[in-house]
């Protein structure tokens, strides 16, 4: 007699593999942003690292409607980011890790809830993003470059980022079916990177060199940005597969030009 599983147990198994995915996504990013150093490491944290996976996974369980309307919902989330990372780099230069931190979350649920009393489109998605970025960027600038003590990596830090990032993908795709695609769009960006890296480097290696990774990935949030929008666009009209594919590649490109960019600038005597 072949042996079959209940639907519970495949559920559950099928659930902590989701996890063990995600969580796999950022223990290879977090090895990568390691060896690479804190410039690479600050455009490896801007890729879609714990999003991506909320994203496929939710498009395992949902149509391409769904991944669109959560898309949209994204996008001025992605605008929330970028005001949280500039909270937390101007009172990390003074003040402790869940300080900085603490008001940076409170002031994003606080954009985030506002963000969930409008009816969103794409153009007021995308200018949400450019408002946030035109104040924003300037004013962090004169915290990117900071010089950075050597990072050691201690036994929990790896585990600590995978968990959180599990959690947060198994809390997403959980839920996506009792809160609608508004509500996922807005967990699946939630920065568990940036927190995990703030929580992590803080303590170890002072405020201000680990405002300076943050300062340097908030560049990498504008083809984070663009990459929901295309999600967006391309889930309407191409499907879920095709409009991950693409979202994908938009923010592997901008972080590749990024990257090309920081390499051919002139140092600075």
């Amino acid at each position: 007699m072949p042996f079959a599983l209940s639907p519970d147990l495949a559920f559950i198994l099928i659930f902590a593999l989701r996890m063990v995915i995600a969580a796999a996504f950022v223990v290879t990013a977090s090895v990568i942003t390691e060896r690479a150093g804190p410039a690479i490491g600050a455009l490896v944290a801007t890729l879609p690292i714990s999003a991506g996976p909320s994203y496929i996974f939710l498009s395992l369980d949902h149509d391409a409607l769904f991944i669109a309307q959560s898309a949209l919902a994204s996008l001025p989330v992605n605008a929330a980011t970028v005001v949280f990372g500039l909270i937390y780099i101007v009172l990390a230069q003074r003040h402790g890790s869940w300080f900085s931190l603490g008001v940076g979350i409170v002031v994003w649920s606080i954009l985030v809830l506002s963000v969930r009393l409008f009816a969103w489109s794409l153009t007021a998605g995308l200018i949400a993003n450019a408002v946030a970025f035109a104040v924003c960027l300037p004013l962090v600038q004169r915290y990117r470059a900071v010089k950075m003590p050597l990072i050691t990596r201690r036994w929990y830090d790896i585990p600590l980022r995978a968990t959180m990032v599990a959690v947060l993908v198994a809390t997403v795709v959980g839920v996506s079916n009792l809160v609608g695609p508004t509500i996922s769009g807005i967990f699946a960006i939630f920065p568990i990177v940036f927190v995990s890296l703030m929580l992590i480097l803080h303590p170890r290696i002072g405020g201000p060199p680990t405002a300076a990774v943050i300062a340097n990935g908030l560049w990498g949030l504008i083809g984070f940005g663009t990459a929901i929008a295309v999600l967006h666009l391309a889930a309407l009209h191409l499907g879920s597969a095709p409009a991950l594919c693409l979202a994908l590649a938009t923010c592997v490109g901008w972080n590749l030009g990024l990257w090309g960019y920081e390499r051919r600038r002139p140092v600075a005597n």
